[in-house]
């Protein structure tokens, strides 16, 4: 996205003399603007107002300390202009980078939870909305992870939520009394890209992740729940204009005693892509989520599938996107009502 505008502290210098250096850096803002129009078909037919539109604004200010970290906060206020999420990254040069996050997804396992390649959307975020359950660990809950520099195409991440599912907290505040059943979280993340000395596998990328979350046992209630644990395995790789992934990912909720009560979920996942100039591009993706109880005898599994196909087209700062996908088992409900389709076509201007 282009420059929208850029306030820098020499412009208010003239009333503000007292700003000192250490206060110098920049000020950004970027955005905008998707407009989307969807039609869905098969057991929610009915879409009401197909017209959507998303204006977009990010803040991003900078700034760098006299031993040379540089430092950046973003801002980012998302659908009608709503806050959404803020997050402080200070690179240490050669000590590797820490995040400060107030759950924008980025963190954690949460970043890996699909990285197959795509045109556009993810498989099951194109136009529909699938309820399918996939990795976030501390992603989605106030958090700082430390990434260490990449050594022989290696980089670890490190992740820590202080109270998982807490709202965010202002400066010089906190949380207040815990009275919700999720306690620390934990994740840990390594990202592999080994080359080793050939072009071929210079687009191979491997990432493997995992998660812990306390989970706190209420013994007045008969709740005999255990902690949460999820993971994240897959791999990537570039060929030229041709991308191709396929990852696998868990979730073991902690659920021991109620009959319906789901015990795990288990996704599969793969996407290819080819990029057939710098504009254009067309993907293909699947994902398939598996659902399963405590107590099989009582409920049997469901497999929810889904799968997309998309094309992206990009004029300088517009980009038109359509994508055509399928889903069945929705919401992992097993009657045909449950089974959807849904075309949507998006156009993007960014300034």
């Amino acid at each position: 996205m282009n420059k929208l505008t850029k306030v820098g502290c020499s412009a208010l210098c003239g009333s503000l003399a007292a700003i000192s250096a250490a206060n110098a850096g920049d000020l950004t803002v970027t955005g905008g603007v998707d407009m989307s129009w969807i039609s869905l078909g098969g057991g929610a037919s009915d879409t009401g107002n197909p017209i959507g539109m998303g204006s977009n604004l990010t803040f991003k200010g900078s700034g760098e300390l006299d031993n040379g970290w540089t430092y950046d906060l973003t801002v980012a206020h998302l659908n009608q202009s709503a806050y959404s999420a803020t997050a402080l990254n200070v690179t240490m040069g050669g000590l590797g980078k820490l995040n400060i996050n107030q759950g924008d997804s980025g963190n954690g396992i949460d970043a890996y939870d699909d990285k197959m390649p795509t045109a556009w959307e993810e498989t099951w975020g194109a136009g529909q909305g699938t309820g399918v359950q996939l990795v976030s660990g501390v992603g989605t809950s106030f958090n700082v992870q430390y990434t260490t520099p990449k050594i022989a195409g290696i980089t670890v991440a490190l992740a820590h939520a202080p109270n998982q599912g807490q709202v965010d907290t202002n400066d010089v505040s906190y949380g207040g009394v815990d009275s919700g059943t999720t306690g620390k979280a934990y994740d840990a993340t390594v990202s592999l890209n080994p080359t080793l000395g050939t072009d071929v596998l210079s687009g191979l990328n491997m990432f493997v992740g995992a998660s812990y979350t306390e989970v706190y046992k209420s013994h007045a209630s008969g709740d005999q729940n255990d902690n949460r644990y999820e993971g994240v395995a897959g791999i990537t790789l570039d060929l030229g204009p041709i991308s191709i992934g396929g990852a696998r990912s868990g979730i073991l909720t902690g659920k021991t005693v109620g009959s319906t009560d789901v015990d795990y979920y288990r996704n599969n996942m793969y996407g290819i892509a080819f990029n057939i100039n710098d504009d254009l591009s067309v993907s293909y993706g699947k994902h398939e989520s598996e659902q399963n109880f405590v107590n099989p005898g009582l409920k049997e599994a469901v497999t929810m599938d889904i799968s997309s196909w998309q094309i992206a087209y990009s004029i300088g700062g517009a980009s038109i996107r359509y994508a055509d996908s399928k889903v069945t088992n929705r919401s992992y409900q097993t009657t045909t009502d449950y089974d959807q389709d849904a075309r949507a076509i998006s156009v993007s201007l960014a300034f």
